[in-house]
């Protein structure tokens, strides 16, 4: 019932109705809240988004973008790309900035050894999962979802027309072709 009145109002949203949108991003914005929360508590070090930014601004990424959303699931599934996209494009920017894009700083904070670190691990991630979709979308999906997105392994099933057994024997796999293909690379 839930998943039905989400789509109808994102329907009604994408027609102009104000008054849906509304609605609707308040029945999603907890969800979201929590995704992103656990998306950027995942990179530690110092960060220049908070959870509340990395959620209104896949919100504002997601309204303005010409989509038509099928239910549920398919915008939780737009929602953790859109994060993705949010998260590894502020650690390019940072490491720019730390590179000289920027005024130059220099620190002895260990919390900006650490800033470096989880930005270059966002970057190598982004660059891994690029090259797992290449070979395998499914794989690439199933992590983005779950990943960048929070998404339970029934909302992957059910978004993806698969068993859960399916999305668990996926993300096993994606993991071991991401932890492999990390390892050899140079950040």
């Amino acid at each position: 019932m839930e998943s039905e009145s989400i789509t109808l109002l994102l329907s009604r949203s994408r027609g102009g109705d104000e008054d849906a949108g509304n609605r609707v991003y308040a029945l999603l914005y907890e969800r979201l809240r929590i995704a992103a929360h656990h998306q950027l508590r995942r990179r530690g070090g110092r960060q220049t988004l908070c959870t509340t930014m990395l959620v209104n601004e896949a919100w504002l990424k997601l309204a303005g973008a010409d989509v038509d959303v099928r239910d549920r699931e398919h915008y939780f599934a737009l929602a953790a790309l859109a994060m993705r996209r949010i998260v590894v494009d502020q650690a390019r920017r940072a490491l720019a900035e730390k590179r000289g894009g920027h005024d130059i700083r220099v620190t002895l904070n260990e919390d900006m050894a650490q800033a470096d670190v989880s930005d270059a691990d966002v970057l190598a991630l982004d660059a891994a999962l690029n090259r797992l979709a290449e070979l395998d979308p499914r794989l690439a999906q199933v992590v983005e979802w779950r990943y960048f997105g929070g998404m339970s392994e029934t909302e992957i099933a059910a978004a993806l027309d698969v068993t859960e057994r399916t999305v668990r024997r996926d993300w096993r796999k994606a993991r071991a072709f991401l932890y492999s293909d990390m390892a050899g690379a140079t950040p």
